[in-house]
């Protein structure tokens, strides 16, 4: 396994080949913002991004999706995989909301899990990106990423994940690192057919070696 110092500069390493790595989620309010989080849920960014702009013009403010039924909502979001139960996320969420934080978006880790569709890292990803809160969401990425590098063992469950991320990180980079790490899988890292013959990490990396063989 790799020690605090190595993982911080693995994680440097990739912010090097991704100096630009941030949030490609687009929304215009805090309320679209946690909403797109929870579509992109085993969705790509960029097919969430494509649908937003539509469902977030007919639906403006927590009240006026509160008002409305998982029915209406479907059509919006019907490209993407899983919408049915999207739908009701969205809906359930935004009647939330409303009846309990004044159809504002909370900003603690405990209030916004008590959401509808919203577990740790959709919260970590709203706290950090709405209200630079320090937080360090793990999504696939994050978690296929630390466990080839040997960040953390091949079997640690999520929390574990960002256990150890948040102890090997400073605190003012998290979010960063974590972008970093999301770029790293979607780019260099990658499920499928990973780019190991050329990536500077290869020398700390099991399976980019077994890979190259």
């Amino acid at each position: 396994m790799l020690n605090n110092q190595e993982i911080y500069d693995a994680i440097k390493t990739m912010r090097h080949e991704y100096p630009a790595a941030g949030t490609t989620l687009y929304a215009d309010t805090h309320f679209h913002f946690l909403l797109a989080v929870i579509l992109s849920a085993q969705s790509t960014d960029q097919s969430v991004n494509k649908l937003t702009p539509a469902l977030f013009d007919r639906f403006p403010t927590p009240q006026d999706l509160a008002a409305a039924e998982p029915d209406d909502v479907e059509p919006y979001i019907k490209r993407l995989g899983l919408y049915h139960n999207k739908a009701k996320y969205l809906v359930n969420c935004s009647r939330k909301l409303v009846s309990s934080f004044n159809g504002r978006v909370p900003r603690t880790l405990k209030e916004l899990t008590s959401l509808p569709g919203v577990g740790r890292k959709v919260a970590n990803v709203v706290m950090a990106e709405c209200f630079a809160i320090p937080a360090f969401p793990v999504d696939t990425h994050v978690s296929r990423v630390a466990r080839r590098l040997a960040m953390v063992p091949p079997k640690a469950t999520v929390l574990a994940i960002e256990k150890r991320l948040r102890e090997a990180v400073p605190k003012e980079k998290w979010l960063d690192a974590h972008h970093s790490m999301i770029f790293w899988g979607r780019y260099r890292c990658m499920a499928r057919n990973p780019r190991c013959s050329d990536c500077p990490l290869l020398p700390i990396c099991v399976t980019g070696q077994q890979n190259v063989i």
